[in-house]
């Protein structure tokens, strides 16, 4: 199971205690895969559709707990495994429909209809617990989130502007950065840093996923460190190693040249434990020289070894 079916497989078993908040986790679910119909004699009809099986597994534990109804479920599709099959929880009786409806603000006083299209009522997300039980929701019923080990990306796809503005918001209400983006005929809302998907995962309660998500980003960023660290090693040595060849391939030309022993006995004695020692680093290598000397000093030397050879060379 990837990363995102497990933090959903969580959630999916996650029961907030409130019904306030249900109800806010409900209307999520209903306002993206919802359906409501008018049939004869004016009785309405509520179907959710849905090709995950844990939405339409929360959906019916909600209406289950919240209206103590139980839908008629019916799974369609081929027996085909590699094609999608979709779930459908039906409510035909009038009157449950109605009072699901008006619970979660898709029908006024009145009686009148509202276009699940709309965005959620603000009156069902009034409290932070309330909000995070609808982002729950959303994001059991719209949303994804990348495998850490390779990506930080948290998104939840949207079938208009509004709704994309409202999630996008009530995520921005945490502290959280959260983006909009077109994608082709959807409006996605989507979260990259790796702090905001920690914090959405905390606020939807999917605690095991988080600790599982903090150990992963643990090691991503040790492994970061300790990459950075050898690459760091690695262009250093790569450095010190290109440096000592131009170093003894400057001696050599010295010594074809006008011969090492017309140097000055300091540059003489230089360029013959350069030779000696064509691996040695320069803080080393002047512990072969009588009298010690230091790193500036064997540097100081080399250059003058450099500039005698640069001047043969012309």
């Amino acid at each position: 199971m990837s990363f995102s079916g497990e933090v959903k497989e969580e959630l999916s078993r996650q029961l907030s205690s409130a019904r306030h908040c249900q109800l806010a986790e409900l209307s999520a679910i209903v306002s993206a895969c919802g359906m409501y119909s008018v049939r004869p004699h004016g009785r309405l009809f509520l179907v959710l559709q849905s090709e995950n099986l844990l939405v339409a597994r929360k959906a019916n534990l909600l209406l289950r707990e919240t209206f103590d109804v139980v839908p008629d479920v019916s799974v369609m599709g081929s027996g085909d495994w590699k094609k999608s099959r979709v779930y459908t929880l039906a409510v035909r009786n009038g009157d449950v429909v109605t009072r699901i409806l008006q619970a979660t603000k898709f029908m006024q006083e009145n009686g009148a209809l509202i276009d699940l299209e709309l965005p959620v009522s603000s009156l069902l997300l009034r409290t932070p617990c309330c909000r995070r039980a609808f982002l729950r929701g959303a994001f059991l019923s719209m949303g994804s989130i990348s495998n850490p080990e390779k990506s930080y990306h948290f998104e939840i796809v949207c079938s208009n502007p509004e709704k994309a503005t409202a999630i996008r918001d009530l995520i921005q209400s945490f502290d959280v950065d959260a983006k909009i983006v077109l994608r082709k005929k959807y409006h996605v809302v989507y979260v990259k840093e790796s702090d905001g998907l920690a914090d959405l995962l905390g606020l939807m309660e999917a605690n095991i996923s988080l600790m599982n998500f903090e150990n992963i980003r643990i090691l991503r960023e040790i492994s970061g460190t300790v990459n950075r660290k050898v690459n760091c090693e690695t262009a250093n040595l790569n450095k010190t190693v290109s440096a000592a060849v131009e170093q003894v391939r400057d001696i050599e030309l010295i010594r074809e040249k006008i011969g090492l022993d017309q140097l000055p006995q300091p540059l003489q004695e230089m360029a013959y434990v350069r030779l000696e020692h064509p691996d040695t680093p320069l803080k080393d290598l002047g512990t072969y020289l009588e009298p010690l000397v230091g790193k500036s000093g064997v540097n100081h030397r080399l250059r003058k070894l450099k500039n005698i050879a640069e001047d043969l060379r012309k």
